[in-house]
């Protein structure tokens, strides 16, 4: 299936069984990522990825998303605050419309808040800069997920 949308009924339609969920806070240095069970109840860190040449990644997530038996993908848009596409939300519609090949529905999520609400979480629990350098983007990615998740699940009921 080559779904890519910002719709949440048309990725729910994609996914009728549900399945696992992995969420993605593509970066121009690094990719966050972060998993929720079958059910999407919750959303938590993975691990970062240091990006290198698109296809080297590709394959890596690719095998990622293999072992960890997703079925459906949740990337950050990183959207302008009127709604408008910023230089980086469409550097991440291209990353994901690159992905498309690999058979998962795709649903790119608005995350204009994301990584500062995680840095924010992360200087209130007074963590270094080295460890907010280590966690911040896969953590940005469990806030993306958490939120796609929480958007869907509201949207069955």
């Amino acid at each position: 299936m080559n779904l890519l949308t910002m719709e949440r009924p048309a990725f729910r339609a994609a996914l009728p069984q549900g399945g696992r969920l992995i969420g993605m806070d593509v970066g121009s240095k690094t990719i966050g990522l972060a998993l929720c069970d079958a059910g999407w109840s919750i959303a938590s860190p993975a691990h970062t990825v240091r990006r290198g040449k698109f296809g080297k990644d590709k394959i890596a997530l690719a095998a990622f998303i293999e072992q960890q038996q997703v079925r459906g993908i949740v990337i950050g848009l990183p959207l302008n605050l009127d709604g408008s596409m910023s230089p980086r939300a469409q550097a991440s519609r291209a990353f994901a419309q690159n992905l498309t090949d690999l058979g998962f529905p795709i649903l790119l999520w608005d995350e204009r808040w994301s990584t500062q609400a995680v840095t924010r979480t992360l200087l209130e629990a007074d963590a270094s800069r080295a460890r907010r350098d280590e966690l911040v983007d896969k953590l940005a990615a469990s806030y993306i997920l958490q939120g796609a998740i929480d958007g869907l699940v509201a949207g069955m009921e």
